[in-house]
């Protein structure tokens, strides 16, 4: 399967190409970004991977993360998306879909986020393939994502670590008559 076009008032999210690697570089070679996912720049090498598993994802999932690019420049904005990258976790974490984020540190701050994972969300919502449930995996010290989280409907349900750091999890279940 091939990710859907989305488009926001400021966003079109869109699927991965090998072509994305310079930006998905870039964004995660910025330390702040990874801050409070991994807690270290990645590699190219890394940022390759990545890429590769997005459009992948698709294929073997029916969803996935999307790069999103503002609308009125074409600029890099973050990825976006759900996907099942079946972690390790104590308490298990419930195979499936698993909702994520991460954004440029210019973006950040301009309810960006939100507005992505909304229009993620009512896809999710009206696709087959997603489950109800969808969660997701935050660093208890990320106060920005778990903000997000909230104003997207995910309530915390369990606090474990993940990788030797104290997350918190999220639950969503879609809206009734869905």
């Amino acid at each position: 399967m091939t990710a859907p076009v989305l488009e926001t008032a400021r966003l079109i999210l869109r699927p991965h190409t090998v072509a994305d690697l310079d930006d998905c570089f870039a964004l995660r070679r910025d330390p702040e970004v990874m801050r409070y996912i991994g807690g270290k720049p990645q590699t190219r090498e890394e940022a390759w991977m990545r890429v590769l598993r997005n459009i992948g994802h698709w294929a073997a999932s029916g969803y996935g993360f999307w790069l999103a690019r503002e609308r009125a420049t074409g600029r890099a904005v973050g990825e976006v998306g759900i996907a099942d990258f079946r972690r390790d976790l104590e308490p298990p974490f419930d195979q499936g879909a698993e909702a994520g984020w991460v954004l440029a540190t210019w973006a950040h701050g301009q309810g960006l986020a939100t507005e992505a994972m909304t229009a993620v969300l009512a896809w999710a919502d009206a696709s087959p393939a997603v489950g109800a449930k969808i969660m997701c995996l935050i660093d208890e010290a990320n106060a920005g994502s778990i903000r997000v989280a909230a104003k997207l409907g995910f309530h915390e349900v369990a606090r474990t670590a993940y990788k030797d750091t104290p997350v918190n999890i999220y639950e969503r279940v879609r809206p009734r008559g869905r």
